[in-house]
């Protein structure tokens, strides 16, 4: 990934491209039909499953115990993992498990291993996340595993199961795989908001065009290496995060940071506009999305329509809204206090939610409707999705005289 050099255009040029390639593409789609086609899920429990697994804290299952990083970065100490799922701390930013546990637990994966974790086995795949982490390699450079170094990560895992497996049965693995990614927020908090520097050099626009388009970038370097099903955390409302409503100056009131959700905002649509240029562009793309963006905001302002007490206050923490990260006690403010019921809240500490916000989406980007979660849940990407037939324009003509409603029309 090159380093960031200054758009020419709000956007950057590679939105511009990309949507230029995204017509071109629709319309040789429109002579050939080759991308148009019927598809039937069906799942062969004999094929081995892979989850491979790129991001930040959302997703860190403790790949940053291994990394010399500072304590704000690491949770591998207590209360950290309280709720006894794990026998002790494990790294994972929450009070238990994670997002990517469930759903590998939902697909009867065994649990997925942190790359760093001495003696993994890769087989069932790979979480390559480190809390901290950022799209752009400046966000918190030389203190996590950036993106970037992931996929190089995921490169070396390719190599190995290559070895392992077979070069035939591993493509075959690669290619059936779900890769998640979770990734984008300290590009934005702490890479932008907390970055004067990067703030006089790009507005905002510029900015989210620069992350999307390495975000957009490490996506075709999977797709190149073989992957084809992908699925997609997207940003949380920044603003409304304990830590980040903590430096609100209307916070008095419980307002949010309006200038970091306003960038996750961008950054989500921008992302889906992307995703759905990838679906007609890449043959064989395939991904899962959902606007994790409002589900949570509903959980913040309605947290007892969804089992919560507090959508506000971390768990853990110190300050106004618990918002001084200080949970655990070995970062610079030591003193924190912890609630007696976690799942009473929303938000573990001043930047994670509680493990049961983490189970609740995971249901939903599991098996959620078209209307929470599309094109595809998660649970019909990691079904082996087959093409059985392509059409062609005859084939459409056909279709339309006889009065049958045809694939071209709404």
């Amino acid at each position: 990934m090159a380093s960031p050099s200054k758009p020419r255009s709000p956007f950057g040029c590679f939105v511009i491209s990309i949507t230029l390639v995204h017509f071109i593409a629709s319309i040789t789609s429109l002579g050939t039909c080759q991308s148009l086609v019927e598809e039937s899920s069906t799942s062969d429990d004999t094929n081995t499953k892979a989850f491979f697994i790129f991001g930040d804290s959302t997703v860190d299952s403790g790949n940053n115990n291994y990394i010399d990083t500072v304590p704000e970065n690491r949770a591998n100490y207590k209360p950290y993992g309280q709720n006894g799922y794990f026998k002790e701390p494990t790294g994972r930013f929450s009070d238990g498990r994670v997002i990517v546990d469930f759903i590998g637990e939902y697909e009867k994966l065994p649990l997925v291993p942190a790359f760093l974790q001495p003696n993994a086995d890769y087989t069932n795949g790979v979480n390559f996340a480190s809390g901290g982490a950022g799209v752009l390699a400046e966000t918190n450079q030389g203190m996590v595993i950036d993106l970037p170094t992931q996929l190089r990560n995921f490169e070396e895992v390719r190599v190995s199961l290559s070895e392992k497996l077979g070069e035939k049965k591993a493509k075959e693995l690669i290619s059936e795989a779900i890769y998640f990614i979770s990734i984008g927020s300290n590009d934005y908090m702490g890479g932008y908001l907390g970055n004067p520097k990067m703030q006089e050099s790009y507005n905002p626009e510029q900015y989210v065009g620069m992350v999307i388009g390495n975000l957009t970038q490490a996506i075709q370097v999977l797709y190149e290496k073989g992957a084809r099903k992908f699925g997609f955390l997207s940003l949380s409302p920044l603003g409304c995060l304990p830590a980040l409503r903590a430096l609100n100056s209307k916070s008095d009131k419980g307002g949010c940071f309006e200038a970091a959700s306003a960038l996750a905002q961008a950054h989500n649509h921008a992302l889906s506009s992307v995703l759905k240029s990838l679906e007609q562009i890449l043959e064989g793309f395939k991904y899962s999305n959902s606007n994790f963006y409002d589900w949570l905001q509903e959980r913040i302002s309605n947290p007892t329509n969804h089992g919560f007490k507090d959508g506000i206050n971390a768990c853990c923490g110190s300050g106004a809204y618990g918002g001084v990260f200080s949970c655990g006690g070995t970062k610079e403010v030591e003193d924190y206090e912890l609630c007696e019921n976690v799942g009473d809240y929303v938000w573990w500490d001043s930047f994670h939610p509680t493990e049961k916000i983490h189970e609740q989406f995971a249901k939903t980007l599991w098996n959620g409707p078209h209307s929470s979660v599309g094109p595809y849940n998660l649970k019909r990407l990691f079904s082996n999705i087959k093409v059985i037939k392509a059409r062609t324009i005859a084939d459409v003509v056909d279709r339309q005289e006889t009065g049958e409603q045809g694939i071209f029309q709404q």
